[in-house]
């Protein structure tokens, strides 16, 4: 259920471009920024899944390319979190579940695709979604492109979700991933 809510953020704080990435429409008043956009529990649970799940994968250690791993029948790089390959390794993405519901990927950078190495998002048979790609013509990818992080609703294998997706960088600073939180609409 969405809340009408007032947000003051101070304009000392952060310039008002980045407030409004994060608040929607802001009115200068008094010093601050006022917003009275709508915002929603799901908003909430998604940043803080989203938070679980980069907190979680990050203790393994950094994340690296190294090697491949076939996924769902599809090679795709091999990427790891310290000496942890997340390739066909659920662990991490059903502990995130575990604590806070919904669903959890992490993706891997494969030439322009994005693949599904450890998912607990379903496909219709009711198996592990792994080996599938990022729809290349969806909200996200536009966000991920840039190099920035997507909050919003999108169209996951045929189902309407609110998610949450984030690259993953290497020590350089390259894309090498994404993480991925949801819950079904």
């Amino acid at each position: 259920m969405a809340h009408a809510g007032v947000f003051i953020w101070r304009k000392a704080h952060e310039p008002q471009a980045n407030c409004k990435r994060h608040l929607g429409n802001l009115v200068p008043h008094r010093g601050h920024y006022v917003s009275t956009g709508r915002w929603s529990g799901q908003d909430a649970k998604v940043k803080a899944a989203m938070e679980l799940l980069e907190t979680t994968a990050n203790k393994l250690g950094p994340p690296k390319i190294e090697g491949t791993e076939a996924v769902g029948g599809k090679a795709a790089p091999a990427i790891y979190f310290g000496s942890t390959k997340m390739n066909n390794n659920f662990e991490v993405v059903d502990d995130v579940v575990k604590q806070a519901q919904g669903t959890a990927t992490i993706f891997v950078k494969s030439g322009d695709e994005y693949i599904r190495v450890a998912t607990n998002v379903k496909k219709d048979d009711g198996s592990r979604a792994i080996g599938t790609v990022l729809d290349p013509k969806g909200k996200a990818i536009e966000s991920i492109r840039k190099g920035e992080a997507f909050y919003g609703e999108v169209d996951i294998l045929g189902k309407p979700y609110i998610t949450g997706y984030k690259p993953i960088r290497d020590s350089s600073k390259n894309v090498i991933g994404i993480y991925y939180v949801g819950y079904l609409k």
